[in-house]
């Protein structure tokens, strides 16, 4: 029997297939005192020393917790952003890391422009004016006809530059390896970085969490945006610059925002975004529709099933680095 130890809070909340994926290969759960609450790297530390596979959320599992795990075989994750992940130190011990991309590609691209939608329109002002017994004419802004810049035209991006399409908006993208048949099948403008921040009405940011993309939206960036623009981010917190964005935000400098992740999460009750009027905000939810749960829990299940069947899946995201070290330990041969 394999020990597979889940700590994805939603995995399965829906649909029994993604256990019955892991029972019909012959795993066993590992026991998990703490079901349904993201783990830091202390609580993984107790779990793991006999488990041969983990299927992750955003919990903490850091060099440390891989170190404990002599049997560890596979890291799955169920989602598509592994910046929680240490996925170096994993990659020394020759384990996989998976993911699901696409699984909910749908879903926060929904969320995107949900958020677009509702900074535009001020539609979370709008809400709490009427619970509070006011009627007034509120003004927002149309987004048909309006400039998207999309940065970072993955799955994502493209689900959001398909919707964008339906709004009748002019679309601009960036992306450090840009899919140009798409583009041109899509009616989507392949810019720079700085030309999509200078010309685009919204910013959508779907690039990956990364040390080279760490506040890639700081103050410089801010600076080149139309006073009129909005900034919406459904990736990961500490793209932006939070400190940089609430000034922005505070001067008129940008004329909103609409977020569904923070640098920390859950961020500072204190913090000086939330009590800004031109912020629309979410607890990182974008992924949470029933669909992309189900699609989540079914791919990172058989994800960590091929790979600790001596199988092959397509996900694994550190797979050149794993063929690098094989062709290394080949060549001392």
């Amino acid at each position: 029997m394999h020990n597979v130890l889940v700590t994805a809070r939603a995995f399965g909340r829906f649909s029994q297939e993604p256990y019955e994926i892991l029972s019909q290969a012959g795993c066993s759960l590992a026991p998990n005192p703490w079901q349904g609450q993201k783990l830091d790297e202390a609580a993984l530390l107790t779990l793991v020393s006999d488990i041969d596979a983990l299927i992750c959320g955003e919990d903490e599992v850091t060099a440390k917790v891989i170190a404990a795990a002599p049997r560890l075989r596979v890291i799955s994750k169920f989602g598509v952003g592994v910046d929680k992940i240490a996925v170096a130190a994993a990659t020394e011990r020759g384990i996989p890391v998976c993911n699901a991309p696409g699984a909910n590609s749908e879903s926060v691209a929904d969320m995107a422009f949900c958020l677009l939608l509702g900074i535009a329109r001020r539609l979370p002002y709008c809400d709490g004016e009427v619970r509070r017994g006011k009627w007034q004419s509120i003004i927002g802004c149309e987004i048909y006809g309006k400039t998207i810049g999309i940065m970072g035209l993955g799955k994502i991006g493209k689900a959001v530059a398909r919707r964008a399409k339906g709004f009748g908006m002019k679309i601009l993208a960036y992306d450090a390896y840009p899919d140009a048949a798409f583009a041109a099948q899509e009616g989507v403008t392949l810019v720079d970085m700085a030309t999509l921040l200078r010309e685009a009405d919204f910013v959508s940011l779907h690039v990956p969490s990364s040390p080279d993309n760490k506040a890639i939206i700081a103050s410089e960036q801010l600076a080149m945006m139309k006073p009129s623009a909005f900034l919406i981010n459904t990736a990961r917190g500490d793209l932006v610059d939070e400190d940089a964005l609430y000034l922005a935000l505070k001067t008129g400098k940008l004329a909103g925002a609409a977020v569904d992740v923070f640098a920390q999460e859950p961020p500072n009750p204190a913090s000086p975004l939330l009590g800004l009027e031109n912020i629309v905000v979410a607890p990182h939810v974008a992924a949470h529709t029933v669909e992309a749960i189900n699609n989540m829990g079914v791919m990172s299940a058989r994800n960590a099933v091929a790979i600790i069947n001596n199988g092959e899946t397509e996900f694994i995201v550190n797979q050149r680095e794993l063929r690098k070290g094989e062709d290394y330990v080949q060549n001392k041969r």
